[in-house]
């Protein structure tokens, strides 16, 4: 398109919006496709969840909100960390967006310049790439095969950072292969990152409940890692 920006003009058509589509087109032609694209429940937003958000217009919360979130809410959210993940954060220290995505692309923007690179295990979640694009980064993609369980290895790491790198972006439990990293491994990683000061952490964990071990691990429970890593939550997926 000649009426967009080159860096819009970059960025590829998105994989999974794609796939819905084309499911769609089946199913109206009366195919039986069941639909793994989006992830989508099957079953409609719970009758409380509903009354709450009613309630919340009854109750005028039309107005602009504080930037960075109601204040009841970061105190929430800060207790919900320091209740099942064990980290310590302030209510100053959260920020409360639309959405996981939107966290991820204002934790990019925030820190990503012109020609930083951001390594990104595969398989990823498609959208990281083009946020990463759209910050006119470079992805520096690391294949976490089969053999190594979908999870990337201290060496792997080690060989592809390079005085460019800005971040390393790591989701556990992984979108789409369901890996989770365990402490050990988590440890890991971080004794190859805490040897390069300027390399931040994005830890995807929107998926923190959905596992088969009962549980997951953040790499920024580690001293070393913590005031290094931006940890991305969200309720979207409990």
């Amino acid at each position: 398109m000649e009426n967009v920006s080159n860096r819009v003009n970059s960025l590829s058509p998105s994989a999974t919006i794609a796939m819905n589509q084309k499911s769609r087109d089946l199913q109206a032609k009366g195919i039986n496709v069941i639909n793994l694209s989006v992830g989508e429940p099957d079953f409609f937003t719970p009758g409380h969840i509903k009354a709450a958000a009613k309630k919340a217009i009854d109750d005028n919360f039309s107005f602009y909100p504080p930037v960075a979130g109601y204040p009841d809410l970061k105190k929430a959210i800060s207790e919900k960390f320091k209740r099942e993940n064990k980290l310590e954060y302030s209510p100053e220290q959260v920020i409360v967006s639309c959405g996981a995505k939107h966290s991820l692309a204002n934790a990019m923007l925030s820190m990503i310049d012109k020609g930083d690179e951001v390594i990104i295990p595969a398989p990823y979640w498609v959208s990281y790439l083009e946020q990463v694009k759209l910050c006119e980064g470079v992805p520096v993609v690391i294949s976490a095969g089969f053999e190594n369980n979908f999870k990337i290895t201290p060496e792997q790491l080690q060989a592809v950072i390079s005085p460019k790198t800005k971040a390393l972006l790591l989701c556990s439990p992984s979108n789409p292969t369901g890996a989770v990293y365990s402490k050990t491994e988590l440890r890991a990683l971080a004794d190859v990152l805490v040897r390069y000061p300027p390399i931040m952490i994005i830890s995807d964990e929107i998926y923190e409940h959905i596992n088969f071990i009962g549980g997951h691990q953040t790499i920024a429970q580690f001293t070393d890692m913590k005031e290094r890593t931006v940890v991305i939550n969200g309720v979207s997926k409990d």
